[in-house]
């Protein structure tokens, strides 16, 4: 039982859209992610995600609306919905996920990470 410092996790890595665990409870994962750019559309069949944003603000498009979440805000995707996360400058954030979720959902690409370091 030890304490995790964010800032320090972030520290590790400098790299864009290649999530690292940071912790593990119940099934779920933490992973913290630094993003800059467009991601792609995607959805997850099973999964819910939570975004929580540390640094920056991040754009979350939906087929219908945009919505903006900035340091100490999240936000919920729930299992379904398609999305595309956004970062015009950079973003670091924490996701939480159940240990299941692939990072592009229903796509495979070459920016799909199946195994993701821990940090």
């Amino acid at each position: 039982m030890e304490k995790v410092n964010i800032s320090e996790k972030f520290s590790q890595f400098t790299d864009y859209w290649n999530p690292r665990i940071i912790g593990e409870l119940n099934g779920q994962q933490v992973k913290a992610a630094r993003l800059k750019g467009e991601f792609i559309w995607h959805h997850h069949e099973h999964e819910d995600e939570l975004f929580l944003v540390t640094k920056g603000k991040l754009r979350m498009e939906f087929r219908d609306k945009s919505v903006e979440v900035g340091v100490g805000e999240f936000i919920i995707v729930p299992r379904g919905v398609e999305h595309k996360p956004v970062a015009e400058e950079v973003v670091e954030l924490l996701l939480f996920e159940p240990a299941t979720t692939l990072n592009t959902g229903n796509v495979e690409n070459e920016k799909t990470k199946r195994n993701l370091d821990k940090i």
